[in-house]
């Protein structure tokens, strides 16, 4: 049997040895950290005189002293001196947001989230100190990443009580896009959330903080949530996976952007997305009466109609193929509009 010991703070855990290979520097290895989040940085003040504008790394190291997850103690960053194993397990946990704010991991704090997350083998200090290697820091971020995506979530929804308000990130809530709320994950962070029940998934976008009741780990809006589970149960149990910043990720990943205008002065609060993926479903809604006119599919076949959607209700289109959709969108005084759609697999 083996057993966890505890020496001075810091715990043993079976694992391979470090730095086999060649050490990797602070810098390189804080960008293979960072860029394995798909994160964009944006310009911030310069943290570190040692790595001035436009030196390798300038843009995401100051960025990411700016978030809380590169310490800024040190007017220097010493980008060419080899990484140690303390600095890797702090970036990565921070990086990951394995807790809400990323003060809370530091080095008093690696004991009880290397129990919660062992990818560490650490006896003393100067195991910590060590050198890692380009292999040593890709094998603990796949580690990490793994054990991550297969933790156990309480996910919930929220709908009309919210709908229409602001969130903490200033959007107006859409209780029908796919987006979510998270204590701790950047805004514009594309999940994988997948019901454990029933396998089914769903791509959101984070735009809001919370939930804020205790044992929950996300919530849904009701578009979102109704995809993968019924509206009933309230709440169910899911893993995660972060894909990476909405801006960096492809149309697979991200919500679209939608077509409104119906005339100079009539619009639809909910429109026909440019992209859509297969198995989700397309509602339209307007603060004013519209008329859904036809819908051309992608094998050509078409299909006339003259539905009136009055205010208040909804029109809702669930595809049947992939391809590229026509939609003839119209006012009651009789402009009529084309606005495409493409259908993907992903």
């Amino acid at each position: 049997m083996k057993r966890l010991l505890v020496f001075c703070c810091l715990i043993v855990i079976p694992m391979q040895s470090f730095a086999a290979g060649t050490p990797i520097t602070r810098r390189d290895g804080f960008l293979e950290i960072w860029n394995s989040i798909r994160r964009p940085a944006e310009p911030f003040k310069t943290q570190f005189d040692d790595v001035p504008e436009p030196a390798k790394g300038s843009l995401e190291i100051d960025f990411a002293a700016g978030r809380g997850i590169v310490d800024t103690e040190s007017e220097k960053f010493y980008p060419d001196v080899s990484l140690t194993l303390d600095d890797t397990l702090i970036w990565l946990f921070r990086t990951r947001n394995v807790t809400d704010d990323p003060e809370d991991v530091n080095l008093e704090t690696l004991t009880d989230l290397l129990i919660r997350y062992p990818i560490a083998h650490i006896a003393n200090e100067n195991i910590l100190l060590g050198d890692m290697s380009q292999e040593d820091l890709l094998e603990l971020m796949r580690q990490l990443d793994t054990q991550l995506m297969e933790e156990d979530h309480e996910v919930s929804l929220y709908s009309e009580k919210f709908h229409g308000k602001g969130g903490a990130f200033g959007e107006q809530f859409d209780m029908y896009a796919m987006t979510a709320a998270h204590r701790s994950f950047p805004h514009n962070t594309l999940v994988k959330v997948t019901n454990i029940a029933n396998g089914k998934s769903v791509v959101v976008r984070i735009n809001d903080r919370g939930p804020y009741v205790s044992g929950r780990n996300m919530d849904l809006s009701l578009g979102a949530f109704t995809s993968i589970e019924d509206r009933s149960k309230g709440k169910f149990r899911a893993t995660f996976q972060r894909l990476g910043d909405a801006m960096l990720v492809g149309h697979c990943g991200m919500e679209s952007r939608q077509q409104q205008r119906l005339s100079r002065s009539a619009y639809l609060s909910r429109g026909v997305p440019h992209y859509l993926k297969t198995g989700e479903v397309m509602t339209l809604e307007s603060d004013s009466p519209f008329v859904m006119r036809g819908v051309i599919y992608p094998d050509g076949n078409s299909a006339v109609m003259q539905d009136f959607i009055l205010k208040g209700e909804s029109y809702v289109f669930k595809p049947s193929m992939e391809g590229v959709y026509t939609f003839k969108v119209g006012t009651i005084e009789g402009r009529v509009r084309e606005m495409g759609m493409e259908v993907v697999g992903c």
